[in-house]
């Protein structure tokens, strides 16, 4: 199952292509932020909570939000298996 799970941007990394490392509960993945950028400019994302899919970023939410979020898969065993996804896939 793929669904979207919260991570905080902690750092662009490629910014012609728009895409940022994003934190998912101490797991690191790069994601393209093409969708969240709202014409701001990339650095000012740094630190902003989103809401990835599929490697995009879809939504910018807020911290309360992404805890929220995060406590409702884990219970679901839903992060787990997300996040479980991403260390196996060997980019986080």
């Amino acid at each position: 199952m793929c669904l979207g799970i919260p991570g905080r941007i902690v750092a662009i990394t490629d910014e012609t292509r728009k895409l940022a490392t994003v934190d998912v509960a101490g797991v690191k993945r790069e994601v393209n932020i093409a969708c969240i950028i709202d014409g701001r400019a990339l650095d000012d994302c740094v630190g902003d909570w989103v809401l990835i899919h599929v490697g995009f970023a879809m939504s910018r939410i807020d911290e309360r939000q992404a805890q929220e979020t995060l406590q409702i898969l884990t219970e679901l065993g839903e992060a787990q298996q997300e996040i479980a996804a991403m260390r196996a896939s060997g980019r986080g």
